[in-house]
């Protein structure tokens, strides 16, 4: 090979600027290493900055301050059950060394200066199941205050200018129709106020665990250039990656890497080209213009293998008139709602985790017309419970064909184009179900999960009957919050070649790689804490080459 030429030289680079970028690039600067995060939009954050900021966090230091009892054991079957066997992107090695880097990853950014918000009541989404806990393992950082990066803040993708947790929303839902959603609404309200008082400007929810992340990075000498997409690694004549080729403005750039690159720019879900290919549909995705799939492109030129490209992180959502979609968390679980397919049948549990029922829009549209679907809604769960869509403004929705209004429900059947008898059976069948509280045909309201988001004063808090009208449908479509599959990791976060073998010198991990949560979801945060997981693992590893290269 000839003599590489470099423009310049780092120790890591980092391509992206979400959990798993920023995670391995603080990782990596608190191990003495020079990082350049290079992010190929004009904004950083990535998917991470606009969801819910949640971490799928089990066996954390602190939960024993929640009262509550984990191990490394109870975390272990619980994965194994649910997430069964998927192939190397889940192997046992990556489960045991995501299971045990949890704590490190909770102390290591405690130490350096990230403050963390324990969630008490979020349940695993599959609590009933052998190791499920209901409760304790999610968790998330406190609001950041923006001020503290000054300008910076500016080309951030954060959405939520108020002091909002991911642990508030459950009974903010309800804070019209619960005493305790109330209270919780109150406390809200005077968290606002008090930063307003003090002069502090808080972002919630994915922007604070964002905001947290690139604070300490910078504080930790990390340099972050926007608009500067990787296209290409560098080999040696041994196959190891030393360095990598991104785009300036000024043309390609070879920057020369001491310890390794990782590839940190998320999923495919907006190049629509590959979701026809790998999904069957152009997607309806919450995220950002810049998820296109490049990083996992530079994985794949450079010999990697990958896995589960035709999953994604699914979930029942609401099109909006743009052609966007409302990701659906408490509105389809709330009661005095169901949805049907376009014949007007139920045809899942309502209130399941959102893969899951994701799962199922795609799953019965194989033999009933499905996309869209329809969430049926009557009165009650308009005037009790927060719609996100809804306050998009409802007058849009209608004028779009988004939302769907009638006095009656054989009227809305007429306008939808079902038949009436088929949807009137449905709904008398459902309200049957509302009575004895016990929903026979999906088993809706089970569990706590399915509970967390509902009325506490019902029989069933997630059955209440349709029955009192206006009655609204809102158009359902198989959204998601990114893609699941990507390139094949070990435990790390080394990319694998078409062999098995770690590619030396690459690593990857959040949703550029495939997931070690296979084709499901355990609980709140099982995007976010696996990339935060393996960008800490692929950093320190990377740190420990370089110690080793230089001995």
């Amino acid at each position: 090979m000839a003599r590489q030429t470099w423009d310049e030289e780092v120790d890591l680079l980092v391509a992206g600027s979400g959990a798993a970028a920023l995670s391995a690039a603080i990782a990596a600067a608190d191990e003495g290493l020079t990082v350049l995060v290079v992010e190929s939009t004009d904004k950083w954050g990535g998917t991470t900055a606009i969801s819910g900021g949640g971490l799928w966090m089990p066996n954390h230091p602190e939960m024993a301050k929640l009262g509550k009892q984990d191990s490394p054991a109870k975390v272990r079957e619980y994965m194994d059950v649910t997430i069964g066997d998927v192939g190397p992107a889940s192997s046992d090695e990556r489960r045991d060394a995501y299971i045990a880097t949890v704590p490190k990853v909770f102390n290591d950014w405690k130490r350096l200066g990230i403050r963390w918000a324990l969630s008490a009541d979020y349940p695993d989404y599959y609590p009933d199941k052998p190791g499920g806990m209901d409760g304790g393992r999610a968790i998330e950082t406190e609001p950041f205050d923006a001020k503290r990066l000054g300008s910076w803040f500016e080309s951030s993708r954060a959405m939520m200018p108020a002091p909002l947790k991911t642990d508030d929303v459950w009974l903010l839902t309800r804070a019209w129709s619960s005493r305790d959603g109330f209270a919780r609404g109150a406390q809200f309200v005077g968290r606002t106020l008090k930063g307003v008082a003090t002069g502090k400007k808080y972002y919630g929810l994915g922007g604070a665990y964002t905001g947290h992340l690139m604070a300490t990075a910078k504080e930790l000498g990390v340099e972050v250039r926007l608009r500067t997409p990787i296209t290409a690694v560098v080999k040696d004549d041994a196959g190891a990656v030393i360095g990598a080729e991104v785009a300036t403005p000024g043309g390609i750039k070879r920057i020369a890497t001491r310890a390794g690159v990782m590839l940190g720019t998320g999923g495919f879900a907006r190049n629509a080209e590959w979701r026809r290919e790998h999904h069957g549909i152009d997607g309806y995705s919450s995220a950002p213009e810049g998820d296109l799939g490049t990083g996992i492109q530079v994985g794949i030129d450079a010999g990697a293998d990958v896995a589960l490209m035709d999953d994604a992180w699914w979930g029942a959502s609401i099109l909006m008139p743009n052609g966007e979609a409302q990701f659906s968390v408490n509105e389809r679980s709330d009661p005095y709602s169901i949805i049907v397919d376009q014949s007007g049948q139920r045809f899942c549990n309502e209130s399941a985790s959102y893969i899951d029922v994701g799962h199922a829009i795609l799953e019965r549209h194989k033999t009933v017309p499905a996309i869209h679907s329809w969430m049926i809604t009557e009165r009650r769960h308009a005037r009790r419970f927060l719609n996100n869509a809804a306050l998009q403004g409802l007058g849009k929705l209608k004028k779009a064909g988004s939302v769907v209004e009638a006095d009656t429900l054989e009227e809305l059947a007429a306008k939808l184009g079902m038949d009436w008898d088929v949807l009137q059976a449905t709904v008398t069948r459902f309200n049957g179900f509302c009575a004895t509280g016990v929903d026979e045909d999906f088993d809706r309201g089970r569990t706590a999960y399915d509970n967390y988001y509902g009325d506490p004063s019902l029989k069933n808090p997630n059955l209440g009957p349709i029955e009192k009208g206006p009655f609204r449908a809102f158009t359902i479509v198989p959204g998601d919050l990114g893609t699941k599959g990507g390139l094949l990791t070990d435990e790390h976060a080394r990319v694998l070649d078409t062999d098995g073998a770690p590619i030396e010198g690459l690593y990857a991990a959040g949703n550029t790689t495939a997931s070690v949560m296979g084709r499901t979801y355990p609980g709140a945060g099982s995007t976010i804490g696996p990339a935060t997981v393996f960008g800490y693992l692929g950093a320190k590893h990377a740190a420990g080459r370089l110690t080793s290269i230089t001995k």
